[in-house]
């Protein structure tokens, strides 16, 4: 059995817990609508593909939590990690604070766990009118 740490972050609200509760829980979309945010870390374990079991740690997203991660569990969080997915609200007004979560988690995974992968998702689009969504889709892209 091959365990792999997968971490799940991004700012609060942007739908992480949504996303693992559907891809990993068969959750249907319209009942993620009941999740509470989650507090600190969540780790599950996870079987994917046979006999890749995932240790996910689904990080919330709240300020505090975050500012925790990278000061006093900077190396606890990052340490063996082999992929980031690291999820980005369209919907968020806070691009600048967004972009420098993001660019402190890939500091840490630098120092900590060098190797690993780094998946972004932006998640929400179906919010936006379909025509909006490939020019904001190609923005995001550039921004990151």
């Amino acid at each position: 059995m091959s365990l792999k740490k997968v971490l799940l972050m991004g700012k609060s609200g942007a739908g992480k817990t949504s996303m693992r509760s559907i891809i990993f829980a068969n959750y249907l979309a319209r009942d993620t609508m009941r999740l509470c945010p989650t507090i600190d870390v969540e780790h599950s374990h996870v079987r994917f593909l046979g006999n890749l079991v995932l240790n996910l740690w689904d990080c919330g997203g709240q300020e505090d939590f975050v500012e925790n991660y990278f000061q006093s569990q900077r190396d606890h969080i990052f340490r063996n990690v082999q992929v980031l997915i690291y999820v980005f609200d369209i919907e968020s007004h806070e691009l600048q604070k967004d972009m420098h979560y993001f660019t402190s988690c890939l500091e840490a995974l630098q120092h900590n766990s060098a190797n690993a992968r780094i998946f972004v998702m932006v998640h929400k689009m179906d919010v936006l009118p379909e025509e909006r969504r490939e020019p904001v889709f190609r923005k995001r892209e550039a921004d990151l």
